[in-house]
């Protein structure tokens, strides 16, 4: 079986984070080896990158050259290889977050994201990505609960959550081949229920492409 390239999105709250920690377990007993890596980051100058741009203030430009800079070296240093070496790899946040974030909440021209996508990536994209949505009562209630530790996308307001949502929605239904909605409202059990049976059908569909 080839390398799969996974991504989990979402507008923070969405719970993504928590379902990233058992998805390895849940594919190595499908019998994938898994590599896991996140956006911005996954490397030594994309962490870097990533406390700048959670931390420092900066021009929209600026924000969208960073997370592209951060995303070639994941690219290079981490998805590539990975994917390469038949493996799945697992990413935390790629371009559908600069679509949404800096396309949908800071009304970045999309059409200068879609010229940095199709230079660093060089149309290389996820095979699925798992869009944890919910609605922005909740997602701003569990935000709630992290107090003084808010970056400062997470401290942005109301407007910008509920058009990162609809750019986040917007980009799923315009692919629904790749997306797969996921209601997080839901309890955490019922959420990761519904997230397994959908990746054991995702690996099946693959697996029968291949033979």
């Amino acid at each position: 079986m080839s390398g799969l390239f996974i991504t989990l999105e979402g507008v923070d709250g969405a719970g993504k984070s928590s379902h990233m920690q058992w998805l390895p377990d849940f594919f190595a007993q499908q019998g994938l080896e898994v590599v896991m890596t996140r956006e911005p980051g996954g490397t030594p100058v994309g962490e870097k990158l990533r406390e700048i741009l959670l931390h420092e203030s900066m021009s929209q430009e600026t924000e969208a050259l960073l997370m592209f800079a951060s995303r070639q070296e994941n690219l290079n240093r981490v998805i590539k290889p990975a994917l390469a070496a038949g493996k799945l790899l697992l990413c935390d946040r790629f371009t559908d977050s600069t679509y949404a974030y800096q396309g949908g909440g800071r009304h970045f021209d999309t059409g200068k994201i879609a010229a940095l996508e199709n230079w660093v990536q060089a149309g290389l994209n996820p095979d699925l990505t798992l869009l944890f949505d919910v609605p922005l009562a909740v997602s701003r209630e569990r935000l709630g609960r992290h107090g003084a530790s808010l970056d400062r996308f997470e401290q942005e307001n109301d407007t910008f959550f509920e058009a990162v949502r609809n750019a986040y929605l917007q980009r799923a239904a315009n692919d629904p081949a790749r997306f797969m909605v996921v209601d997080s409202t839901q309890p955490f059990d019922q959420v990761k229920e519904f997230v397994e049976a959908g990746l054991l059908k995702f690996i099946r569909q693959r697996i029968n492409a291949h033979t």
